[in-house]
């Protein structure tokens, strides 16, 4: 029964585990009352997840609310849903909102959902001080205590019928920004407010203008007083005097300053008045300037002066302001209107001013030493003016220039450009060089002792001459130089070389070598070289020709070889000619001696060679061959033998055959002429037998062995073979 029991609860299990099946549909997030709430107004976040299941069944829920990815909310519940509710929205609350939800091992993210909490909280500004002296800061504090960072804050300085000063600031940290503004002169009550001011989604939303704060300004000390006696309207040569005071309150670290354009005349410290004098000039007149300073506070008080003229400025008149040296020059100072004063009349110098004469006028013989300006200067009543300078130039005669080439020699090389120098050792500068060709004027150079001129159209029949002449301000006018003749030269043109005899030449015979221009201006050095594995210098020449001749004489074989010419003049440029092989051959004496000795050496081997054949030749018929028949025929050309008759009797004679096709040759010429070594060779003859009664001829066939000894060497055609006929040929 127990057993039972357990079955039926293990499979009512696995039937209830099987059931337990659930599924997210969707995860929603929204709000409330909607995604724009005012600032300060309640604000509810509702996460829903509508969740499938098998069967009801209870299934807790994990729900997750983010703001910006960062976790705001976090609660369990069983129910499908639930509410972040946030009692006053603040501008902090905007954001982007996502709802998580995870149950059962399950996760499910919503949508995300922007929200705007639109309004900003109401900015507050605190000031350090309330009261604030001339040149001392205000120091501001705005903050925004329910917004979070960040944020851009805006401040405002407000003075009375004038724009308020901004000054802008970014807090990426904090919700609140500090900042100074200076007190500078003239502020009295100050007023300041501030502004808050934050980004949302590409968008600014600016806070109220906070409340305003009041700041009294105190001034450390009174506007300066600045005086000029005995008035500001005076004479020059008068005396006047400055006063410059102000009123403090507290005397500490107050100075006070009297400038005229910029330029600082007088200053003093801890003091409340400042005093200044000075004889009076027309360089005074101008706008003066008293400045007071303690800290950083500062007011200034400005006077105009004026300086009436007490006479007018010299004037330096002179005889003459170009003259020749040796001449009188007389300078005379004067002022319209006036003549009581004292003069004196200097040279200007860069050292300091050279003093003449204390004089109006002055009178004196010049040199070129006296070129300079001039001054002169009149005292009245402790007024010293100077008059305007006045140039004086004393001129020294040119000499007679001098024209030469630049790079020293009277010569140019054509299609160069030509560089020639006029020089005038002496005479006072500016000096006027003129160049001319022939008669026509080319170039006109100011300068102080030379010039140059450079003439790029030169023609190789150009024979015009060169000349400059030279002028200053001295009466005696311009001077020439000399006549300057240019030599030409004509560079080498196409060099060549030959010689005869050309190409080949017999051993021990002259000859001549022709190294040839077609142009170039002389003399012409000419340079023969011989190409080895370097080059070899083998003649040279300079010549007021168009070409030498070189003899050499006695060639032997070392002369065989290459040879080259190199032509060259002052143009500086050498120019190489194609090269030519000379090749030394035998004499026709020495060709006929070789030839004699080579024929006497040919003859000698073979009478040689004969002689030894012959003795051979001997050697090799000593041994007979013996035949059997007494008749002897040749198988090939079936000749016929002579009968003869000899004492009555029938004699059968040896027959000779002629060797021609079927001779018998060595067969074995590699062998020595030992005979005892010959071989054997057997042949197979026709012989016709004849009747000793003079019958007729009987024809019959017999074979017949002929022994033949070869000998070595013994192969000369047509050889005859004696055969000695066999007795028993018959």
């Amino acid at each position: 029964m127990y057993l039972a029991l357990l079955v039926i609860f293990l499979q009512c299990s696995e039937l209830y585990t099987e059931e337990r099946v659930f599924t997210f549909n969707t995860v929603e997030i929204k709000v409330q009352p909607s995604v724009k709430v005012k600032n300060g107004a309640p604000m509810s976040i509702v996460c829903h997840a509508d969740i499938s299941k098998s069967t009801d069944f209870q299934l807790k829920h994990n729900f997750t609310i983010f703001k910006d990815g960062k976790l705001v909310f976090m609660r369990v519940s069983d129910k499908g849903d639930v509410q972040y509710k946030i009692s006053m929205a603040r501008s902090s609350d905007t954001g982007d909102y996502e709802c998580t939800v995870e149950a059962g091992g399950k996760v499910k993210s919503s949508n995300s959902l922007h929200v705007w909490v639109t309004g900003m909280t109401k900015p507050i500004l605190t000031a350090e001080k309330r009261e604030v002296l001339e040149g001392e800061v205000v120091k501001l504090r705005c903050e925004l205590p329910e917004e979070e960072p960040p944020l851009y804050f805006l401040f405002r300085k407000i003075k009375m019928n004038s724009t308020p000063k901004e000054k802008h600031v970014f807090e990426p940290y904090r919700n609140f920004s500090v900042v100074e503004f200076s007190v500078e002169e003239g502020d009295n009550i100050l007023q300041f407010d501030c502004f808050g001011r934050r980004n949302v989604k590409l968008e600014y939303e600016i806070t109220e203008a906070s409340n305003k704060t009041l700041v009294t300004v105190r001034e450390p000390f009174i506007k300066p007083t600045l005086n000029a006696k005995p008035s500001s309207n005076i004479t020059e040569g008068d005396r006047i005097q400055f006063e410059c005071s102000t009123v403090v309150a507290r005397m500490r670290d107050i100075e006070i300053i009297l400038q005229k354009n910029k330029t600082i005349l007088n200053s003093v410290r801890d003091e409340k008045i400042l005093k200044y004098a000075a004889v009076a000039t027309l360089e005074d007149s101008g706008e003066y300037m008293c400045k007071v300073e303690q800290g950083r506070a500062s007011k200034i008080t400005k006077l105009n002066v004026v300086v009436s003229e007490l006479f007018p400025q010299p004037i330096l008149a002179a005889s003459m302001s170009t003259l020749d040296e040796n001449k009188e020059l007389t300078l005379s100072c004067s002022i319209s209107g006036f003549r009581k004063a004292n003069f004196s009349i200097l040279r200007k110098n860069s050292n300091g001013d050279i003093y003449l004469k204390n004089s109006r006028n002055l009178t004196m013989r010049v040199n070129v030493n006296d070129t300079g300006s001039y001054i002169c200067k009149a005292e009245v009543k402790g007024i010293v003016k100077e008059s305007k300078p006045v140039g004086i130039n004393v001129y020294a005669p040119v000499s007679k220039p001098t024209l030469s080439v630049v790079s020293g020699l009277p010569e140019v090389v054509l299609g160069k450009p030509l560089w020639l120098i006029c020089r005038s050792v002496m005479g006072t500068p500016p000096i006027a060089f003129t160049f001319y060709k022939g008669n026509e004027v080319k170039k006109t150079v100011i300068n102080d002792t030379y010039a140059t001129f450079m003439d790029e159209n030169i023609g190789q029949n150009d024979e015009r001459g060169y000349k400059c002449d030279a002028r200053n301000n001295h009466s005696t006018g311009r001077k020439t130089s000399n006549i300057l003749n240019i030599t030409v030269i004509v560079p080498i043109v196409n060099a060549s070389l030959g010689s005869v005899p050309y190409g080949e030449v017999e051993n021990g015979r002259d000859t001549a070598f022709l190294c040839s221009v077609k142009g170039g201006s002389w003399p012409i050095h000419f340079r023969i070289f011989k190409k080895t594995d370097h080059e070899v210098l083998v003649y040279e020449k300079s010549e007021n020709a168009s070409s030498i001749l070189w003899h050499k004489g006695a060639v032997s074989r070392q002369d065989t070889g290459t040879y080259y010419c190199i032509a060259s003049n002052r143009a500086n440029v050498d120019v190489k000619s194609h090269p030519i092989t000379i090749t030394v051959i035998l004499a026709a004496w020495q060709k006929g001696v070789i030839a004699a000795f080579v024929l006497i050496t040919i003859a000698g081997a073979v009478t040689l060679t004969l002689w030894w054949f012959l003795c051979k030749k001997k050697k090799a018929k000593g041994p007979s061959m013996e035949m059997s028949g007494s008749a002897l025929a040749t198988n090939s050309t079936s000749e016929k033998l002579t009968r003869q008759h000899n004492d009555g009797d029938y004699y059968s004679g040896s027959g000779y055959i002629e060797d021609s096709e079927n001779h018998m040759k060595s067969t074995d010429e590699s062998k020595g002429p030992d005979l005892e070594s010959a071989e054997v060779e057997y042949t197979e003859v026709e012989v016709s037998t004849l009747d000793p009664h003079r019958a007729p001829v009987q024809k019959g066939t017999e074979t017949v062995y002929s022994e033949i000894r070869k000998a070595n060497n013994d192969s000369v055609e047509n050889r005859h073979s004696r055969i000695q006929g066999h007795p028993d040929a018959t």
